[in-house]
């Protein structure tokens, strides 16, 4: 809702007068709906967060794509607590946001949207010729819209994890006995071939010698 509550009489018929003018000019290329005085009937998002532009431009295909949101104001409202309230949040939506202003007032409103900063694709004029509203685009933005960054979807919080018991002590393994070492059996030590050589000499220079001593006493006999 327009933070200016009660416009004067004819402004708020100058004003709805409009809304239905865009509507029917834009039904031919897109799903227009609107939302004249404090009607809210075409909402732009859900819940309290949700906007109520003047007019609502959908796509015309299966998905209704939200394409253009429109503005549109008469000379009391163009204002700076006008441009913080609606205008701002306006241009943050994911469509081009359009402006419209009386003739005399499309300087003020540019100088507005650039002081706020302010991103409107497109700004036009309106006056009434008779029983009709001629509308003239003074302003087009040829700029790329700033980006605005997704909100990101809280993580799921998990409970805490259950703190796990502390792990039982093994028990310790006996000390294995140690083993008796092993001994061998020592085996005597087998004679060099040196010393088995003179033995075998020594016994056949004595065998020699008790033969030779006999016969010598058979002699003597």
């Amino acid at each position: 809702m327009s933070p200016i509550l009660v416009r004067p009489v004819r402004e708020q018929l100058e004003h709805d007068r409009v809304i239905r003018f865009l509507q029917t000019k834009f039904r031919r290329k897109y799903e227009a709906g609107m939302n004249p005085g404090i009607e809210q009937n075409v909402p732009v998002g859900t819940g309290p967060s949700a906007l109520y532009p003047d007019l609502v431009l959908a796509s015309q295909d299966r998905g209704h794509r939200l394409q253009v949101v429109v503005e549109v104001e008469t000379g009391e409202s163009v204002n700076h607590l006008e441009a913080l309230a609606q205008w701002a949040h306006f241009s943050r939506i994911r469509a081009a946001f359009h402006l419209y202003v009386p003739g005399g007032m499309v300087d003020v409103a540019r100088r507005l949207c650039e002081d706020n900063h302010i991103y409107v694709a497109e700004i036009w004029s309106y006056h009434a010729v008779g029983d009709q509203v001629r509308f003239t685009l003074v302003h087009r933005n040829r700029e790329a819209p700033p980006v605005q960054p997704r909100p990101h979807a809280p993580a799921p919080a998990h409970p805490p994890a259950a703190p796990r018991p502390p792990a039982a002590p093994r028990p310790s393994a006996a000390p294995r006995p140690s083993a008796a070492p092993r001994t061998r059996p020592t085996r005597p030590a087998a004679p060099s071939s040196r010393a088995a050589s003179k033995r075998t000499k020594g016994a056949a220079r004595a065998g020699k010698a008790r033969k030779g001593t006999a016969v010598r006493k058979q002699k003597r006999k």
